[in-house]
């Protein structure tokens, strides 16, 4: 990748939507086609890569972005088919998502040389970082994972073929139905619907206000419908990631929720034998950074001078 993929955000892409976070807004082009992202600070390299839903986009990881750019270099991108990311109507499933970790990688390494990144996602996401882990884990200092999925306790005894999806056969195809699938979509990202899965993800009505608005603007975008749809039909939960996250080696955060409709963390037992991983439960809903920032943070820091620590021992 040359200088001339990376490049300020095309004027008319997206052009009515405000800035998810308060950086620098540039767009990158790669396997994963277009990738707009979020960039601000100076020091080592942190990669922030935000969630899976409806309404995704990176307005998510704005607790951690607003709270780590004055120690790094943050990058945050929209992830393909959301926010100011590339939304055209195409196959979007997990090699897709962890090709555009590959690309924000090689944006890094534009500035950064081969320096190891520091990495944080969320939730379904946490999937696709994993897996791009294991497959460069040169490239990586380490990972945090925000709530993350494949630790339920049936979900991490599972170990299907690699490349196996959750995908159901035909939903896809029934849910992307044009006489139907535009009107489906605006149902499932309506104002009340967005309200009202924010609220059983927080598990309270202290769900983040400004995150809804953004999550409004963001969902009725052209094309906005492709990848959640995909998300519906379960194409983009795989069905390997057990054994993608045994594979991996550097230090590992895995913080997560014990309220709300994301707590069902009952298949971290075997993680006790993994000394590379770390697990720490908060008393909030999925998006912990949202709730406790001050708290989130400072472990954050600490599991980051560890692991700085760790690799300067190595």
């Amino acid at each position: 990748m040359d200088a001339a993929s990376r490049t300020s955000l095309d004027r008319d892409a997206f052009s009515t939507m405000p800035p998810a976070l308060p950086g620098e807004r540039l767009q990158t082009h790669g396997r994963a086609g277009r990738i707009g992202y979020y960039l601000a600070g100076e020091g080592r390299p942190l990669l922030l890569i935000h969630s899976i839903n409806a309404a995704a986009n990176a307005y998510e990881v704005k607790p951690i972005f607003e709270g780590m750019t004055g120690t790094r270099r943050v990058y945050a991108p929209d992830l393909p088919g959301f926010g100011i990311s590339e939304r055209s109507d195409r196959h979007y499933d997990p090699r897709l998502y962890t090709d555009s970790v590959h690309d924000m990688l090689d944006v890094i390494a534009e500035e950064y040389g081969s320096e190891p990144v520091d990495a944080c996602a969320l939730s379904l996401s946490s999937e696709f970082l994993a897996r791009a882990a294991m497959e460069r884990p040169e490239r990586f200092r380490s990972l945090a994972l925000v709530t993350p999925t494949g630790f339920t306790r049936l979900g991490a005894a599972k170990r299907k073929p690699p490349g196996s999806t959750r995908e159901i056969p035909g939903i896809h195809k029934a849910l992307s139905w044009k006489p139907w699938s535009q009107w489906l979509f605006d149902t499932l990202a309506s104002p009340k619907s967005i309200r009202y899965f924010l609220k059983r993800t927080w598990g309270s009505d202290n769900w983040d206000r400004g995150l809804a608005d953004y999550d409004d603007i963001s969902s009725h975008q052209p094309g906005a419908r492709y990848a959640p749809l995909a998300f519906l039909s379960g194409r983009l939960f795989s069905m390997d990631i057990r054994t993608v996250y045994e594979t991996l080696r550097m230090p590992v955060w895995l913080s997560h929720a014990t309220k709300g409709d994301f707590k069902n963390f009952g298949g971290t037992g075997w993680l006790k034998d993994r000394p590379n991983w770390t697990v720490k439960a908060y008393p909030t809903g999925a998006l912990v950074h949202f709730e406790v920032p001050g708290e989130f943070l400072a472990d954050y820091h600490a599991f980051l001078q560890a692991a700085e620590a760790r690799t300067a021992a190595a």
